[in-house]
């Protein structure tokens, strides 16, 4: 993680920052995380803790009203980096902030090099479906039973022009 905690003042959503993760948040995310998806689709305590830990690992959190609102968090490695999650507290949905956080994610990877951004999103989610796609993700394929139940998912991709530093 990045050793500076950046903020953001949100424009059209006032009193809502962007800042980077603090070890003070987990319990909070862990939460938010078990309040955003359904169970075997959550992630545990321990592979929330792991896709933190990551090397490559970036978190940018939401906050409003002293609260979080939402958090994003992305893996790379190299050229490519990978969504892990992007959470929205229900009663700070529909407000632009996940598409904030996505902007602010797609902007430090690319800083870094990267070109490419994946993740994946349950097929049957025409929300979720529809919001990657607003924000230039493609369909690049399905996973079959990826997620319990069995339910597929649909691989997704939006490429970067990199920056570099």
């Amino acid at each position: 993680m990045p050793g500076k905690r950046a903020t953001q003042k949100l424009p059209h959503n006032p009193g809502v920052t962007l800042r980077d993760y603090a070890p003070a948040d987990f319990d909070a995310l862990y939460e938010m995380d078990r309040v955003c998806y359904p169970r075997g689709i959550a992630y545990s305590r321990r592979e929330l803790r792991w896709f933190l830990a990551q090397p490559g690992a970036l978190c940018v959190v939401a906050e409003s009203g002293g609260g979080i609102a939402g958090f994003l968090i992305a893996d790379r490695e190299g050229a490519a980096a990978h969504v892990i999650t992007i959470d929205v507290a229900p009663e700070h949905r529909r407000r632009g902030i996940g598409t904030k956080m996505l902007a602010e994610i797609e902007r430090r990877l690319a800083t870094l090099g990267v070109s490419e951004i994946n993740l994946e999103t349950g097929a049957d989610n025409e929300a979720g479906t529809a919001f990657w796609s607003r924000h230039g993700y493609r369909t690049i394929g399905v996973l079959p039973d990826y997620y319990p139940g069995p339910q597929d998912a649909l691989a997704m991709q939006k490429l970067l022009a990199a920056r570099g530093n």
